[in-house]
């Protein structure tokens, strides 16, 4: 028995909770392996292969981090609150210990979560082209570049031309990034049950754009426009997508992705408990 544990190492009591669980996983005969520090060892790779669960200890940012260390593997993740709003974790930071033995012993509800496989397309000078490949179980977002120039776009789902954009950027999400910078650009909440995406624009230079939802088997593709050439910036869960040989973005393409990520919860009602506490005003008025 394998338990990955990714703690937020800029939280002391995050650290200190997975230093506890070491102690205890060690006595029950199970190996633990630590996340490296991100920012500390930015380039290094954690593999979480033999790992029979994953233990995020955090609030969203650090259970995003565990996501993108699982990918399509299908790990189960438990994610302990150690943030301000929790809205993806699914256990508190009191009684730690019991929560992990709980999802070691398949008492938890399972939350299958819909991910997406991002393409960026690169110009890199000369005529070369750089593809890259991402994982993301949130979003992706294509949004204006360090400059503030507006961004001219077109918009096409499996083929199908939507319109050709200008504004701030877009945003194609997943269920679960619904509530995230998609919500913040005008998008809805949306049940993790939806596994189509959910596309967004950001600030759109026309009040007839909207948002839309697309299928499962749908590929939503953006492309830059040649006519209005602006600097362009990509990320994926939040972090920024980058070339190794340099270049500019000229196209992104986003389909749901071969696996989904499993969220651990202590009761099949924690998405609408945490729509309640998160964006009803419940957490405020139990203060």
């Amino acid at each position: 028995m394998k338990v990955l544990l990714v703690p937020n190492y800029s939280r002391a009591d995050a650290v200190q909770a997975a230093a506890t669980l070491e102690v205890w996983l060690s006595h029950e005969g199970a190996e633990v392996v630590w996340a490296h520090d991100k920012k500390r060892e930015p380039n290094r790779v954690c593999n979480p292969g033999g790992a029979c669960l994953v233990v995020s200890l955090g609030g969203d940012g650090t259970l995003l981090r565990a996501a993108s260390i699982v990918g399509y593997r299908e790990i189960p993740i438990l994610g302990l609150s150690f943030g301000h709003l929790g809205f993806l974790t699914g256990a508190g930071s009191e009684n730690i210990v019991e929560s992990v033995s709980r999802a070691l012993a398949g008492e938890m509800h399972q939350s299958r979560r819909a991910t997406l496989d991002v393409g960026v397309t690169f110009d890199c000078g000369g005529g070369l082209l750089r593809d890259t490949h991402h994982f993301a179980l949130n979003e992706l977002a294509l949004t204006r570049g360090a400059l503030g120039d507006m961004i001219e776009f077109d918009v096409a789902v499996s083929g199908n031309r939507i319109d050709r954009l200008r504004g701030d950027g877009f945003v194609v999400a997943t269920a679960t990034g619904s509530t995230g910078y998609a919500l913040s650009s005008g998008g809805p909440i949306v049940t993790p049950e939806f596994n189509g995406m959910v596309c967004v624009p950001i600030a759109p230079h026309t009040i007839l754009a909207r948002a839309f939802l697309t299928s499962s088997s749908d590929i939503v593709e953006l492309e830059l426009s040649d006519e209005r050439p602006a600097e362009s910036s990509v990320f994926v869960d939040g972090q920024l997508v980058t070339c190794p040989e340099g270049g500019q973005v000229v196209a992104c393409s986003v389909r749901r992705g071969p696996g989904d990520v499993i969220l651990l919860d202590s009761d099949a009602g924690g998405f609408y408990d945490s729509v309640s506490r998160v964006f009803y005003g419940q957490m405020r008025k139990k203060q």
